[in-house]
């Protein structure tokens, strides 16, 4: 089974929710005409990331039918759409959240677990951190969805192969500092490939990187998105600092030959793993 993918790296305006969401709908009309299944966009892609104040204008609810969501369920009956936004829950809560639409309906949101709070990022004044990570099916095969920072904890990725993704796609909004040197690879991707290399090969799957471009607030993101092999090979990737659409194929055979070639996917013991861990916790408490 091959179904063909597209990851938009994409320029969005921080608080102009109209503005972005009429991006989507182009791109997401563009990946249908080239015979794509799944679009993922980057992280707080309807929203743009440095919110501050801006993020209680910005909030979606998840909870009731919500007409931003109108022509994006809509286009969701033809492709799968990935993108990033801002979820108020129904006790008010704000998530920095990944939405799937998906047969004209929102199938599946991922809340981001872990918040950068740290150097330039003020993550936890706004956001709640989510309380779990699922995979679930798509034209592809299983498939799961981290954002940002999720990627630089080992037990993600793990956790979520673990509940049978075949393909393991992050959203992000990874930023370099502006006047910072854009003529080659920012230091920050090289560090990013190691790891989407390093997750694609121990755990035999897919690994998508779905970075957004522009400027925010004297912050610039540097793009370079990519899609990763379960052998670990490059299968596409984005230019640095500019808008583009890159495409693929998710090639099933590809995730059957890496695991029967190295089997410690398939050898995982997750048991063994959660009696280790309660034993380190009893003996740290």
């Amino acid at each position: 089974m091959n179904t063909r993918i597209a990851v938009a790296q994409i320029d969005v305006r921080v608080g102009d929710v109209d503005h972005n969401l009429n991006l989507h709908v182009k791109y997401a009309r563009d990946a249908i005409a080239k015979n794509a299944r799944i679009i993922i966009f980057p992280e707080l892609s309807l929203t743009g990331y440095s919110l501050r104040d801006l993020v209680y204008d910005v909030t979606q609810t998840t909870y009731r039918d919500n007409p931003n969501f109108n022509e994006l369920l809509s286009l969701s009956k033809d492709i799968y759409i990935i993108a990033g936004g801002v979820e108020e829950t129904r006790r008010f809560k704000l998530h920095n959240a990944a939405f799937l639409f998906a047969g004209g309906k929102m199938q599946v949101i991922h809340r981001k677990i872990y918040l950068p709070t740290y150097g330039m990022f003020e993550e936890n004044r706004y956001f709640l951190p989510g309380t779990s990570v699922r995979s679930f099916d798509t034209p592809a095969g299983r498939w799961g969805t981290l954002i940002c920072e999720d990627f630089w904890h080992l037990a993600m990725p793990y956790l979520i192969a673990l509940d049978g993704a075949d393909i393991i796609a992050g959203l992000a909004a990874s930023p370099t500092r502006l006047g910072g040197d854009q003529s080659g690879e920012p230091a920050v991707a090289e560090v990013n490939m190691e790891h989407h290399k390093t997750y694609a090969r121990l755990l035999s799957s897919y690994v998508i990187f779905c970075n957004r471009v522009g400027f925010e607030d004297g912050i610039s993101f540097w793009g370079g998105s990519c899609i990763i092999g379960p052998d670990g090979t490059i299968v596409e990737q984005a230019p640095f600092f500019d808008d583009a659409v890159i495409y693929a194929d998710i090639l099933q055979n590809e995730i059957k030959h890496a695991r029967r070639n190295s089997r410690h996917a398939l050898d995982e013991r997750p048991e063994f793993v959660m009696k280790e861990l309660e034993r380190i916790d009893r003996s740290r408490h």
